[in-house]
């Protein structure tokens, strides 16, 4: 697909959504640079909320796509940053929105950090105004992609609002978040794990360099989806089974349903959803760097593929497996040492460039991909009701 010619692309509906999946890597480098500008002051901000309260509830929260950045970082942050002075939750807006009651504590000084494309999506700005409503001493952190949203503008001269902009290109036109979901992930975790800035910089480094990679193998994606799969499963552990939920939902939105998909984690999978496995399914299990985890990973790809069911069954992963198979993507051991909230980054535009062949190969129009209309970039029908 990025090797198709411009009027090719356009005539497929592919053209934005190519254009903005390849740019990622180029964008986390310039996500990296603008975060190193506002480094000090964002760090200054965290500092005076901790030093006024003993603990800190902080709510990474959003819809959708923007939901599922909290839930792909929250296992890294609670595992290696999460102290007393920070309580790390993920709670999309849809939740927040519908049952204020029982998700906000009027008492417990709470920092929403929401996650938003285009910042006007009617349940991102109900959750702040929810939040004001419901918790004494409320605070905000708005990452976003449009400086013009109602988000970020309702930043504007408040003390208890800190606002980051991600890159210009990352605000997608397309209908699918590709880069606004990676460049605000990142963003996220440099803002709130206490690794060095030296760390940071080598781990950008990789995850630059494993980008391009997705995009240089762009033919062995391509032999992927000319297995002509029915239906996908994307599987991870940690912060790789949040990432699969973003995963399945980019080839679910691309090809507008007319391929069936599901997620889980690799141990939860055969609780049940190991049934929808047939003989049309491509499964993609996105393989751990913890040692341990990678365990329970490399054990369900090895069952599934005993089991002699799926039509395929890929392992995505920084290193090559030990019973690696054609079927399988690994960046040759790039990023082997990377935390698996970071190694998504890279993993997911290996998702990102699988949904946008699949549409092509079913004659959808990924940067238009609803025929019906019923589905848009920026969610609408959405009744906010008063809440007292």
């Amino acid at each position: 697909m990025f090797q198709l010619k411009e009027s090719d692309l356009k005539k497929r509906g592919a053209e934005i959504t190519t254009r903005e999946i390849k740019q990622q890597p180029s964008l986390w480098q310039e996500t990296w640079r603008n975060f190193e500008k506002r480094a000090e002051e964002s760090k200054a901000f965290l500092e005076r909320l901790e030093k006024k309260h003993a603990a800190l509830r902080i709510i990474f929260t959003g819809a959708g796509t923007s939901a599922y950045v909290g839930d792909m970082i929250l296992p890294h942050l609670k595992g290696e940053n999460e102290m007393k002075e920070r309580i790390f939750e993920a709670i999309p807006t849809t939740n927040l929105v519908s049952n204020p009651a029982q998700y906000f504590q009027a008492d417990f000084p709470t920092l929403l950090v929401s996650f938003a494309r285009s910042g006007n999506s009617p349940e991102s700005i109900a959750a702040v105004e929810l939040g004001k409503k419901c918790v004494q001493d409320f605070y905000q952190i708005t990452i976003t992609c449009a400086k013009d949203g109602k988000l970020a503008r309702s930043a504007e001269e408040d003390e208890n609002h800190l606002l980051l902009l991600m890159p210009e290109k990352a605000n997608d036109q397309g209908f699918a978040m590709t880069g606004s979901f990676t460049c605000m992930a990142l963003t996220a975790l440099l803002l709130f794990d206490t690794f060095s800035s030296k760390n940071h910089a080598k781990w950008v480094r990789e995850i630059v360099e494993m980008g391009e990679q997705v995009i240089q193998k762009e033919s062995f994606l391509q032999e992927l989806v000319d297995l002509d799969f029915e239906r996908i499963v994307y599987l991870g552990s940690g912060s790789l089974a949040g990432l699969a939920r973003e995963a399945q939902l980019k080839i679910l939105e691309l090809t507008a349903g007319k391929i069936a998909t599901l997620f889980d984690s690799s141990m939860g999978f055969r609780h049940g959803p190991k049934s929808f496995v047939n003989q049309d399914t491509l499964v993609i299990d996105f393989v751990s760097n913890d040692a341990y985890t990678k365990q329970y990973d490399v054990d369900i790809i090895s069952e599934l593929r005993e089991d002699e069911v799926a039509k395929g069954v890929c392992a995505i992963s920084a290193s090559k497996l030990q019973d690696a198979h054609r079927t399988d993507f690994d960046f040759g051991g790039l990023g082997n040492d990377l935390p698996d909230a970071y190694l998504a980054l890279p993993f997911v535009m290996i998702a990102q460039t699988l949904a946008l062949l699949t549409a092509v190969r079913v004659s959808n129009l990924p940067d238009t991909p609803s025929p019906s209309g019923t589905v848009n970039r920026v969610v609408k029908g959405v009744t906010i009701h008063s809440f007292n």
